[in-house]
């Protein structure tokens, strides 16, 4: 999937593209099953102006149409007694 699908998408929708969701897109796309934090953490270290809320509503954003899915993922850490 490319920056620009994702950004036609989301302007046929009705979504103003901003210089902040660009960058969000482009860090989401190149971070292949990143976790929230992670993606917000790359996000600032680009731009230190971006918040931590603007990362998280616009992933919410693009799971509502259908661009990411959200996975809960369950870290196992070994039982030395097993």
């Amino acid at each position: 999937m490319s920056n620009e699908f994702v950004i036609s998408l989301l302007k046929s929708k009705g979504f103003r593209i901003t210089k902040q969701r660009k960058l969000i897109i482009e860090v989401i796309l190149k971070s292949n099953g990143a976790s929230c934090k992670e993606i917000y953490h790359k996000v600032s270290c680009k731009d230190s102006s971006v918040g931590s809320a603007t990362v998280y509503r616009m992933i919410r954003l693009l799971e509502d149409i259908d661009i990411l899915k959200h996975v809960d993922m369950i870290t196992l850490t070994p039982d030395k007694n097993l």
